[in-house]
C-alpha cells in the first residue's frame, strides 16, 4: 500500500495539494523585572537665630572728695 490509501490504477487518487500557509500567529511572553528608580525628597533645614534682650545691670561709681573746714565740726553740736 502506498502513502495514500485510495489509489487508482496503480497511482494515487489525488496528488497532494499546494501548501496553504496561514498568517503567522504570535505568542507574546511578558517578563517583568524590577527597576530601581530613585525618588529624591529634598529637605532644607533652616536654623533661625533670634536675639533675645536680657537685662545686664551695670553700675557706675563716682568718687567725690569733699573737704570740710575745722569749724564744720562745731556746727554739729558743742561738746
Amino acid at each position: 500500500m502506498g502513502l495514500y490509501p485510495h489509489h487508482h490504477k496503480g497511482g494515487y487518487c489525488c496528488p497532494p495539494g499546494e501548501a496553504i500557509i496561514d498568517p503567522t500567529q504570535y505568542v507574546v511572553k511578558n517578563y517583568y523585572h524590577p527597576q530601581i528608580v530613585p525618588v529624591i525628597h529634598p529637605i532644607q533645614i533652616i536654623n533661625k537665630h533670634h536675639c533675645v534682650p536680657i537685662p545686664h545691670h551695670q553700675y557706675t561709681f563716682e568718687t567725690k572728695d569733699v573737704f570740710c573746714s575745722a569749724n564744720y565740726r562745731g556746727k554739729k553740736g558743742k561738746r
